[in-house]
């Protein structure tokens, strides 16, 4: 399990750089934040940064300058692939997510920004845990 693995490798003092899932769900580790910085968790209010693009490199939406997104995680609140890519990271911390359609907008896409099956990628970074 994933989850046992970064605890496996939190618990051995590295952080894993990179998790892959069989769906083709991918996380990487970009920047760490304060070891003891407040964590993700499910039903926290968190808050990010972040730049969303997809595989061609075209953003398609992103928070500008101070602006941040606060969302509930684990609830459903966002697609599937940032409550599973959130979790788990401390304040300052930045990832990469790479999210399969099944954990994105599927079939459909969003109509005049994101093409249907498309895989997206996400730059984000924790601002606050609530």
């Amino acid at each position: 399990k994933p989850a046992a693995a970064a605890a496996a490798a939190a618990d051995s003092g590295k952080k894993e750089l990179k998790r892959e899932f069989k769906n083709g769900m991918e996380i990487v580790n970009v920047a760490m934040g304060k070891p003891d910085g407040k964590k993700a968790a499910a039903g926290k209010r968190v808050t990010m940064k972040y730049v969303g693009k997809l595989q061609t490199g075209k953003i398609f939406d992103q928070t500008k300058g101070a602006a941040t997104f606060g969302f509930r995680l684990g609830v459903g609140e966002v697609i599937k692939g940032w409550d599973v890519g959130v979790e788990g990271m401390r304040v300052g911390d930045k990832r990469r997510l790479t999210i399969p359609p099944a954990m994105a907008y599927g079939k459909k896409g969003i109509k005049g920004a994101i093409p249907g099956n498309a895989t997206l990628v996400f730059d984000v970074e924790l601002v606050n845990v609530a």
